[in-house]
């Protein structure tokens, strides 16, 4: 990337002065939002030892980074958004970053959405990500759903199951 590359976080800042400083090991992130978007910057930029190295070193063992090497270089990162953050400023130790990483992966649009857990250990204290839970959307159908035994929406007049649902 070049100096005047915009940074994939998503900061407004270039590259070279927003989270290539975090990637290159010259600075760690403050807060635990600059955590987040440096490890989304990580995985667009294919660096994949920097995002083992800001995991919990209570967990390292269960991270996979050879499927997350391969991850980054599959996907084609379309942005990411910050949601919500809960604590994780530069006094904290512990905080929560809720935030969406939309992606392309085998040539469809996906979204990452997740609330992260963040804490801050070590000396001199460091920023590392702990646990994350995605949240799932709930599918919402624009009709009901039709039962088995329900009559026929083709207006038929036999029950589903025994009509379009048996083609089914």
């Amino acid at each position: 990337m070049s100096k005047t590359t915009p940074c994939p976080c998503g900061s407004n800042q270039n590259y070279a002065s927003c989270c290539e400083v975090f990637h290159s090991g010259k600075a760690f992130p403050e807060t635990a939002e600059k955590l987040m978007r440096s490890r989304y910057s990580a995985y667009v930029e294919g660096k994949i030892q920097y995002i083992a190295d800001t995991n919990d070193p209570a967990s390292k063992e269960a991270f996979d980074q050879e499927a997350a090497e391969a991850w980054s270089k599959s996907s084609t990162w379309k942005g990411l958004e910050i949601v919500a953050t809960r604590n994780g400023g530069s006094k904290d130790v512990e905080g929560e970053v809720e935030f969406k990483a939309s992606f392309n992966a085998d040539g469809k649009d996906q979204i990452h959405h997740e609330v992260s857990l963040f804490q801050k250990k070590g000396t001199p204290a460091r920023w590392y990500y702990v646990d994350g839970k995605s949240i799932q959307v709930p599918v919402v159908r624009g009709e009901p759903k039709i039962g088995r035994n329900d009559p026929c929406p083709c207006g038929s007049g036999k029950k589903a199951k025994k009509c379009c649902l048996s083609a089914a």
